[in-house]
């Protein structure tokens, strides 16, 4: 929906155990439905939701939306060899003690591996046959719904938001299903819009080999945008979870042209931040 009031409708569930019918009301009062929509989400914030993620992503899809959401893999990540390690990256070479579990591992969009704090609901729709998942190792989207494939169908190892940019295209809108700005991920999209090279990190190819893979920046500090978004943000509760709503042109615009004009808006409250500093200065040097 179009504009640049923000809304104060509210919906009127307040019982402790949320319906689908709850979920499916409330996505037609913010006329999301027939729409994509990007999810970042807590099940947790509802309070109860009686059948659980399975009725929140069931509730999306009975209201026509394809729904899309974030499902990281940081398993598969892998400590680069010398000639993969770019310059002014977000990362500390000589002293990560990390996890290199990735090295013996291959992905596929058919795995269903997925890290645990994404939460319930974007497991579940990895579990749905007919999801469609990018082909980005570690900071894959996957998405259900009539619009899945083709809003999925260009991210690749080194073009990590293509499923974000395809939902602006596509006048779609991103739902924080009671979670903050700092999960947005759609402000780092803005970040490359406006002119910040994405960093790398890495995975294995097809061949067992390990790649450079494009991933986003320090995410801490991105409630910074709250005074940026707030005409464009509308506003819902269900049962205990806060939702804010957002339609994603004009967001990311918004944004990108807040990151423009002040560079630091991005930073997050940590002085010596790695992944900060270098996000300030452009990102990665790739040459």
């Amino acid at each position: 929906m179009a504009g640049t009031m923000k809304s104060t409708m509210r919906a009127s569930v307040t019982t402790a155990a949320v319906r689908q019918s709850d979920i499916q009301a409330a996505i037609r009062q913010f006329d999301l439905a027939g729409q994509p929509v990007c999810v970042h989400s807590s099940l947790h914030s509802f309070g109860h939701v009686t059948g659980g993620a399975e009725a929140v992503v069931r509730a999306f899809l009975e209201e026509g939306c394809t729904l899309v959401v974030p499902t990281y893999s940081y398993s598969f990540a892998v400590f680069p060899p010398p000639a993969l390690q770019v310059q002014r990256n977000g990362w500390d070479y000589d002293r990560y003690t990390g996890s290199n579990s990735g090295s013996n591992q291959i992905y596929t969009p058919t795995t269903q591996t997925i890290d645990e704090e994404m939460g319930a609901i974007p497991a579940a729709v990895l579990n749905i046959p007919q999801r469609s998942r990018g082909d980005h190792p570690l900071n894959s989207f996957s998405a259900v719904g009539q619009r899945a494939g083709a809003l999925i169908a260009g991210q690749s190892a080194l073009n990590v938001y293509a499923p974000l940019q395809a939902l602006v295209e596509a006048a779609g809108s991103v739902l924080l299903m009671g979670v903050g700005l700092d999960k947005m991920t759609l402000l780092h999209l803005a970040e490359q819009e406006a002119g910040r090279i994405p960093f790398r990190r890495w995975a294995n190819d097809r061949q067992g080999q390990p790649q450079m893979v494009e991933a986003g920046s320090c995410s801490d500090g991105f409630e910074h945008f709250a005074p940026t978004l707030h005409p464009w943000r509308r506003e819902a509760r269900v049962g205990e979870s806060q939702w804010q709503i957002f339609p994603a042109q004009q967001a990311l615009e918004a944004a990108a042209a807040a990151i423009r004009a002040n560079p630091s808006i991005t930073h997050c409250s940590r002085v010596d931040c790695e992944r900060c500093r270098d996000a300030l200065l452009g990102g990665p040097i790739l040459t």
